[in-house]
């Protein structure tokens, strides 16, 4: 079974920094796909950045970036700890919300994976930014 636990979350001052990390375990090979997403209440989830990658031998991926964090959030993952990171600087207030760590078992070719195409989910992290 296939398990996502974010960490790195917390609280922080705008300007500040944070690094959060999904341990992934419970599959047979590496995801084609991993995100980072985020949620607040009453509003719908929301891609920070993921990766994709056409083969599951390959230590190539494309990455994407939500217009709202390029330049500032950086997505890489350490494919020898099974393990996806998203540095996060120059944090600001409204990066507030809870953030979720999805993959994606199912092939798409290397392209980028929509929402509904992540099977699988962490259960959160907050990052609180407080201006």
């Amino acid at each position: 079974q296939v398990q996502l636990v974010e960490s790195g979350g917390g609280s922080v001052q705008a300007g500040g920094s944070l690094r959060l990390s999904c341990a992934a375990s419970g599959y047979s090979y590496r995801p084609y796909c991993m995100g980072w997403f985020r949620q607040s209440p009453g509003k719908g989830r929301e891609e920070v950045a993921a990766i994709s990658s056409s083969s599951i031998y390959s230590d190539t991926f494309n990455t994407y970036y939500s217009d709202s964090v390029k330049g500032r959030f950086t997505i890489s993952q350490d494919n020898a700890k099974n393990t996806l990171h998203l540095q996060m600087n120059s944090l600001k207030a409204e990066d507030t919300d809870m953030y979720y760590c999805a993959a994606s078992l199912v092939s798409y070719g290397g392209r980028r994976c929509s929402l509904p195409e992540f099977g699988y989910w962490g259960q959160g992290t907050q990052v609180t930014v407080s201006s």
